[in-house]
């Protein structure tokens, strides 16, 4: 059996931690776990790297934990602190080679070529403009050894994608699920969950709707992420249900596959 590697790149919501110009106990603190850069996950099996979502710090995360090559990239959504990282992939197509397969739904992948049509689209394309190929996901795929299911979520209006792996999910910015999508998470060996604030979200869940969650689907770990500048990592950690916890920028977890 092969080893499935989790690395959170980023576990904060769509203005980091801290936030310009808040002086609040949580922004202020000199915690490593209380600095968070926007929500992103780096996978690793059989050697190779996928990406979920290129985040706006995605230059920095890189940079940090020493990634020099990325085999591919799921998108979760098209809001701006998922993709507007994008542009850094030309690095990675420099550094490979070669151009790099990106997953998402018709909807995420619409609105990425029409944000970015520079880089589907540019006149003069060289090797300074990223090199993507757009692979539209409607339904289970395989790639590099690892079964791939998207997973259909609610993010407030919007209907969005999570991804499930083998035995891990990657479920964020996340308001709610139809019962078909809580059916498939039951029982994962990793479910990780969107938990922006304490209180509830229009598109996105509350610390205590996302436990409830995962009460209801029981898996045998659950990391929640997407996380606020309302969250003190060590005080709401020491807090949690056995077997749910925070995530932080640069926590790793490995899974037998």
């Amino acid at each position: 059996m092969g080893v499935m590697k989790i690395l959170f790149l980023g576990s904060g919501t769509s203005t980091g931690v801290p936030v310009i110009g808040c002086k609040c106990n949580i922004c202020r603190s000199e915690n490593l776990k209380d600095k968070r850069t926007r929500a992103s996950i780096l996978v690793t099996s059989d050697e190779r790297n996928i990406l979920i979502d290129t985040s706006t710090d995605l230059r920095f995360q890189a940079l940090k934990y020493t990634i020099e090559r990325i085999d591919a990239v799921f998108f979760t959504h098209a809001h701006a602190d998922h993709i507007h990282g994008i542009d850094e992939l030309r690095s990675f197509n420099q550094l490979q080679g070669g151009p790099i397969p990106c997953y998402g739904s018709l909807e995420t992948m619409e609105v990425i070529r029409s944000k970015f049509g520079y880089v589907f689209y540019g006149v003069g394309k060289d090797e300074w403009t990223p090199n993507l190929l757009i692979n539209i996901v409607d339904g289970p795929f395989e790639l590099y050894g690892l079964k791939v299911f998207p997973v259909t979520i609610f993010h407030g209006n919007s209907t969005i994608l999570g991804y499930k792996m083998n035995g891990v999910a990657y479920i964020t910015d996340c308001s709610g699920m139809p019962d078909d999508s809580m059916n498939s998470l039951r029982n994962m060996d990793l479910l990780i969950l969107d938990a922006t604030r304490y209180q509830p979200h229009v598109k996105h869940y509350g610390l205590t709707q996302a436990i409830e969650v995962i009460e209801e689907l029981k898996p045998k770990r659950a990391v929640l992420t997407h996380l606020s500048h309302a969250f003190n990592h060590d005080k709401v950690n020491w807090e949690l249900p056995s077997g749910i916890e925070l995530a932080y920028d640069g926590m790793e977890i490995e899974i037998q596959n």
